[in-house]
């Protein structure tokens, strides 16, 4: 009898250990980038984003990221542009091992233009599909870091790296 009720209390001691081993699901992270567009130069950016992880297979993730901010000079002409991203993804990923992952991603983006040339602005947008391929790293449970390029548009190519802490 004894050892049947210590074999439960094991059992029980073990069941919460892998409980508690199993990675939150939400999650919050970071990312610097670089974007190219057409012809031009790359431009730096950043961005913040939020997700939830389902299973280790499947995730939805929302962003905002400053995908550009530049300066143009066009003769005496001087005007500055930024370009914005707001994103909702789903990210389906392979766990391989020693704690790497590849990822891919779908979804749904829209980009804003907003420009101010000598004193005179207007914005624009665009909306469309987003997609992307990443290898991710978990260094914890809880810290996980990727690299990812995506496509927010047919001329736009975007490729980010970020860090994210789940809770």
């Amino acid at each position: 009898m004894i050892k049947k009720i210590a074999a439960a209390l094991a059992l029980v001691a073990a069941s919460s250990a892998a409980f508690a081993a199993e990675p939150p699901s939400a999650y919050a992270g970071i990312d610097v980038s670089s974007t190219k567009i057409d012809d031009s130069d790359r431009e730096g950016g950043y961005g913040v984003f939020f997700g939830y992880k389902f299973n280790e297979n499947i995730a939805v993730e929302a962003g905002y990221h400053r995908v550009a901010d530049t300066e143009f000079r066009v003769g005496s002409v001087r005007g500055d542009l930024t370009l914005d991203m707001i994103d909702v993804s789903v990210l389906g990923t392979l766990p391989l091992s020693n704690g790497f992952d590849v990822f891919a991603r779908l979804g749904y983006n829209r980009l804003e233009a907003k420009a101010d040339v000598s004193g005179n602005t207007g914005d624009a947008h665009d909306s469309g599909a987003l997609y992307g391929l990443g290898l991710g790293y978990s260094f914890s449970p809880i810290v996980h870091a990727r690299l990812e390029v995506q496509k927010p548009a047919s001329d736009t190519t975007r490729i980010a790296a970020g860090v994210s802490y789940r809770f």
